[in-house]
């Protein structure tokens, strides 16, 4: 995520950025929202019963051990990237304790927080060391890394957390950063470590990262100032708005939760709110932030990446013909490396040039949405390709069984957003942790959930692109 290209990407392989790609996108879906629709539109019985599985899948005995192997795995890459003095945490490495990576993200870094958290809860990592390395990493989060009104640069050195690639100060990545540090200020019971993560919450000047507009902008560089991209259209946005509307010290209106638009998209009678762009727009957000059985004067968002990931799944499916080996037990494309460097991907409507690479943080991200689906492609993944795809940190980022091509590296936040969701699956712990934080409550009460009394459609609402386009 991010204005700049990840370390490690291959020059010259054409992509636009993060901000560009949105700005794009969002501008086309504006004029054709339904762009990429099969079939007709679903009745709301239809809708109901895609969403609302007839009964809670129960993990198996084999389930739990792949599982359990997976978190272990993913733990170990945030506990070993991560640097022990400064906390941050590589943005990439290769699966081994050693490499001479030094660009660390503080996406990753918010990602690698919240793993340690699931590995003291499980005893991957003994209590007294990650006690430590969280109490170090929020320490020079608040008292020694350069920050602008409470927001961080992108990308970091790892030692020093100087700047990197001439990047943004950015509003997402400080947010997935923030959900780590109020997910360390509630597990932990240490008194240094609540408030340092209160302190470094706290100096975020939401208010500010508005640029006197009525949606979040993208970032600022001390360069030019603020970007000119906002977030106001549908993607993993809802974290840093319910952050900044539930914020005690700088808090944003809450009636900016209407200023961005939800558009809805419909593909083979599912119907659900979306946006052009992979997989993992569907479920960032939801990795703290719990939106079962509530929702909003829109939407169960929670219901909605369910039909979302039902929708990119019969989209992979669909795909079978070009690549044979896409199936009902092998799917799932999103923003990831591949063999030409890192690249944005995924459907429907197709977005980039897909070529059969699988992402396994594609199904691993939707674990809550769709435990059987996203399991049994688990399994086929790791059963099928053994070694070639499962290292030292499970999975490898990406792989291309047609031409045999298998990633060298490992991408910290594709990493994060699988071992969140497997614990969330598993038994509620994020979700149940993060929720705890007033400011988690704040913001979501302030923008209306309340308990869903009977399951309905999304509504979209226009939002400002789309008077702009008008």
């Amino acid at each position: 995520m991010g204005g700049k290209p990840l370390a490690g990407a291959k020059k010259g392989f054409p992509r636009w950025t993060r901000r560009e790609f949105i700005a794009h996108l969002g501008a086309y879906g504006a004029v054709f929202p339904l762009f990429g629709m099969v079939g007709g539109k679903a009745s709301s019985r239809q809708q109901l019963t895609e969403a609302s599985p007839e009964a809670p899948y129960k993990l198996t005995l084999y389930d739990e051990s792949l599982l359990d192997e997976y978190e272990q795995a993913c733990c170990l890459y945030f506990w070993e990237q991560g640097n022990p003095n400064t906390g941050l945490v590589k943005d990439r490495s290769t699966p081994s304790e050693f490499d001479d990576y030094t660009i660390a993200s503080i996406a990753a870094t918010g990602f690698g927080l919240t793993a340690l958290c699931i590995a003291d809860k499980r005893g991957f990592i003994p209590k007294g060391a990650v006690v430590d390395r969280v109490g170090a990493t929020l320490k020079f989060l608040a008292r020694e890394m350069y920050n602008q009104r409470g927001f961080f640069y992108h990308f970091v050195d790892i030692n020093t957390g100087e700047r990197a690639f001439d990047c943004e100060v950015s509003s997402i990545d400080t947010g997935l950063l923030l959900c780590g540090v109020l997910m360390c200020k509630q597990y932990f019971a240490d008194a240094q470590i609540r408030s340092l993560a209160t302190e470094i919450f706290d100096r975020a000047d939401w208010l500010w990262m508005l640029d006197r507009g009525r949606t979040l902008s993208h970032g600022w560089t001390p360069e030019h100032g603020f970007l000119p991209y906002r977030w106001n259209t549908y993607c993993e946005l809802m974290l840093i708005y319910l952050l900044g509307i539930g914020s005690h010290t700088h808090a944003i209106p809450a009636n900016t939760w209407d200023a961005w638009w939800r558009p809805i998209f419909e593909y083979r009678g599912l119907r659900y709110i979306g946006s052009y762009a992979p997989l993992f727009v569907h479920q960032y957000s939801h990795a703290w932030f719990d939106f079962r059985e509530k929702r909003d004067r829109y939407a169960n968002y929670f219901d909605n990446s369910v039909l979302a990931t039902k929708a990119h799944r019969l989209f992979c499916m669909s795909l079978h013909n070009r690549f044979p080996d896409f199936s009902d037990s092998l799917w799932g494309v999103t923003a990831s490396d591949s063999v030409d460097g890192y690249t944005w991907w995924g459907g429907p409507p197709p977005v980039g040039t897909i070529d059969g690479t699988l992402v396994p943080c594609a199904p691993a991200g939707s674990l809550p949405f769709l435990p059987r689906e996203t399991l049994l492609v688990l399994h086929t993944m790791r059963r099928r390709f053994g070694k070639k795809l499962w290292k030292r940190y499970a999975f490898q980022d990406a792989f291309n069984p047609l031409k045999d091509w298998y990633n060298l590296e490992v991408v910290g936040i594709n990493t994060g957003i699988g071992v969140l969701m497997a614990e969330n699956l598993r038994s509620g712990f994020v979700w149940e942790t993060f929720m705890k934080n007033p400011e988690a409550q704040a913001g979501m009460a302030l923008t209306g959930f309340h308990p869903e009394q009977q399951p309905s459609e999304p509504q979209s609402n226009p939002g400002p692109l789309a008077a702009e386009l008008r």
